[in-house]
């Protein structure tokens, strides 16, 4: 097991989890291997108010683990909003998140890190690009079909916003308007603001045990609104400032 460091954490991982009792052992494990050599890290797991035996087994996991840290909400308030309350007790500059059923591969977060290291300041996103796909055939024509129609209409060169593997700057992500699904559009709304974003080809894995949590006809009609919105706030957004100098 991972020995705790004192340091700052360099890299925290975020995981937003609801009713995924199955799967918290494994995948932590997984991230436990890829993220060691990297250094000082912290995985956050964000319990959306599960009612199985999530939360007594993240309370067991972190009884000899000093780097798992766990977040929860009284109720689901749903994925993005998992996301978001991970990130803002993140302690690390540089953040990844994956889905908690284990379909997003850890093992591609040291080259995920590596790519936005390399990238420089500017790059504000590292956006997984899943090759492989293990989902069904409607649902994998689903995703098809809404990454196309997003694509067009926000032109952020992303074939596949959904991929829940991303690695981005902590205050890059705090800067972006905050609405539910947000996480889906993070490519479009990075580039609003002036970042660059990384593609990188991953490995979609079969999801580890139960069923999905975050459906499809439940945000169905919600997602075409959010997609028009975004739309909007990048039709808002004429130019980035530059800033050249400042006084202190």
């Amino acid at each position: 097991m991972t020995e705790p460091s004192s340091l700052a954490p360099l890299l925290s991982v975020v995981v937003p989890v609801r009713n995924e009792v199955g799967n918290v052992g494994p995948l932590l494990a997984d991230i436990e291997a890829a993220c060691a050599p990297l250094g000082a890290f912290e995985v956050v797991y964000v319990n959306d108010g599960s009612s199985d035996g999530t939360p007594a087994a993240l309370a067991a996991l972190a009884s000899n683990r000093p780097w798992l840290r766990i977040v929860t909400h009284a109720q689901s308030c749903g994925q993005s909003a998992a996301v978001r309350s991970g990130v803002r007790h993140a302690r690390a500059p540089i953040v990844a998140t994956l889905d908690g059923d284990g379909q997003n591969d850890p093992a591609f977060l040291p080259a995920m890190v590596e790519a936005l290291q390399k990238a420089g300041m500017q790059a504000g996103l590292v956006q997984g690009q899943r090759v492989g796909r293990k989902d069904t055939g409607f649902k994998k024509l689903q995703s098809r079909i809404a990454n196309g129609v997003r694509g067009r209409l926000l032109k952020d060169g992303t074939r596949d916003t959904g991929c829940g593997l991303k690695c981005f700057r902590r205050e890059a992500y705090l800067a972006l308007p905050y609405f539910d699904a947000l996480h889906r559009f993070m490519p479009a709304l990075m580039v609003r603001e002036g970042y660059e974003v990384v593609h990188v080809d991953v490995r979609d894995r079969p999801r580890l045990s139960g069923v999905s949590n975050y459906g499809f006809f439940d945000r169905l009609w919600v997602g075409v609104l959010d997609l028009v919105g975004v739309w909007w706030l990048i039709r808002r957004r004429k130019r980035v400032p530059q800033i050249v100098t400042e006084n202190r």
